[in-house]
């Protein structure tokens, strides 16, 4: 849970900030590139040199919207591109990042406008009452009984 809301707080400015809504079309989709963490980073490095991978991504019609690169959990990247792309997307990153990192998908969408708009919408809360004494929660109907003490006898 910890985890989650963690990767929420480090993700969440940068998605949002690094999706533009666009009527053209296209998708965005976020990938997460997990470290893996039993190979060094020069070991990491030669196996993406020799797939071609810094040489050959992103395929031809697909946009790096972002490209960061978050501690401890690896690199997350958010393209932008036509549905008839994905294929090509996933054979990139099979081809050429297996055996480095761990690839998560998520499909993606620019969610700002329609926070904002909310967030305008929203009433405002209502202010605590000073003068109001403050609340103590109610005795419970049946108190719980006391368990009794026993001695253990020693044989």
């Amino acid at each position: 849970m910890k985890l989650s809301i963690l990767c929420c707080l480090l993700f969440g400015p940068f998605l949002l900030r690094a999706q533009e809504s666009s009527d053209d079309g296209k998708i965005l989709l976020t990938v997460i590139l997990h470290y893996n963490e039993t190979k060094t980073l020069d070991e990491i490095d030669a196996h993406l040199a020799k797939t071609g991978f810094l040489k050959n991504f992103p395929p031809d019609g697909v946009e790096i919207v972002s490209y960061h690169i978050v501690m401890g959990l690896g690199h997350v990247i958010t393209l932008r591109l036509p549905p008839e792309k994905l294929r090509e997307v996933n054979l990139a990153f099979e081809k050429g990042v297996w055996g480095a990192f761990r690839t998560e998908f998520y499909p993606t969408y620019d969610y700002m406008n329609i926070f904002n708009d909310l967030k305008q919408r929203a009433p405002a809360p209502e202010e605590p009452n000073a003068t109001a004494a403050p609340s103590t929660p109610s005795p419970t109907p049946t108190p719980t009984p006391k368990r009794p003490y026993r001695r253990r006898h020693s044989e």
